[in-house]
């Protein structure tokens, strides 16, 4: 069990957890936190928000009853993380652009910390937040509330785009990457129960039939994925 270096609430039912130890873990890698008994039954799969000496952390978003508690976290109380879980985002070279939409943002930051040549484009629908600590690891950050994040993105200046985020915004990002060479690597959300590929609960339809988010994804080349399921 580890324990709780901080739970800070972001508005909007946001919340970053920082928790005691050191882990391992790469960008768009998630965790499964657990910090009950037995109800509910299930741990709740969490993106690496960011990880360094003696720390990881975990932005979330209170949508549930796991959430809910985990939300009323302090400092010192106990907690249970399992993971790393995913493939991740790739270890790359070249122009990148990180395109987070709203609660997307939360698997990016580690993203903006570990890759250089990076430019970041942040959009929320009404408050922006961790806009400052985006700024403290890349030079140009964008910021868009309550417009789309695309309109600032020129595609045809990347070599890749990391993206998460609403599947509009991702699907609209690969379709603009097809006027040029940029290739896209989307994070999917999806709802997840075991976190290991044995349940199928977030099951991705692509282009190679149907892929386990928790196992095969979360990232996905932007081009393989059907955004209408």
């Amino acid at each position: 069990m580890a324990k709780v270096i901080s739970n800070d609430c972001l508005g909007s039912d946001m919340y970053l957890l920082k928790v005691c130890g050191n882990y391992k873990g790469k960008m768009g890698q998630f965790y499964m936190l657990r910090a009950w008994d037995n109800y509910p039954l299930l741990s709740r799969p969490i993106s690496i928000y960011d990880m360094g000496e003696g720390y990881i952390s975990f932005l979330y978003k209170v949508v549930g009853k796991g959430t809910t508690l985990l939300s009323k976290l302090k400092v010192d109380d106990e907690i249970n993380l399992e993971g790393p879980y995913g493939n991740g985002f790739p270890k790359i070279q070249g122009k990148i652009a990180i395109v987070g939409g709203g609660m997307g943002i939360a698997p990016l930051y580690l993203a903006a910390k570990t890759i250089k040549n990076v430019d970041v484009y942040l959009g929320f629908r009404d408050k922006a937040i961790l806009v400052e600590e985006y700024k403290k690891q890349v030079d140009n950050v964008y910021v868009s509330i309550g417009n789309n994040v695309t309109d600032d993105l020129d595609v045809s200046k990347y070599d890749y785009i990391f993206t998460c985020g609403p599947k509009e915004m991702m699907k609209k990002i690969v379709e603009m990457a097809k006027e040029s060479n940029t290739i896209v690597y989307v994070s999917m959300e999806k709802r997840m129960a075991c976190g290991v590929g044995a349940c199928l609960v977030c099951t991705c339809q692509t282009k190679h039939g149907n892929k386990k988010t928790c196992k095969d994804g979360p990232v996905f080349l932007g081009e393989e994925v059907f955004y209408n399921e």
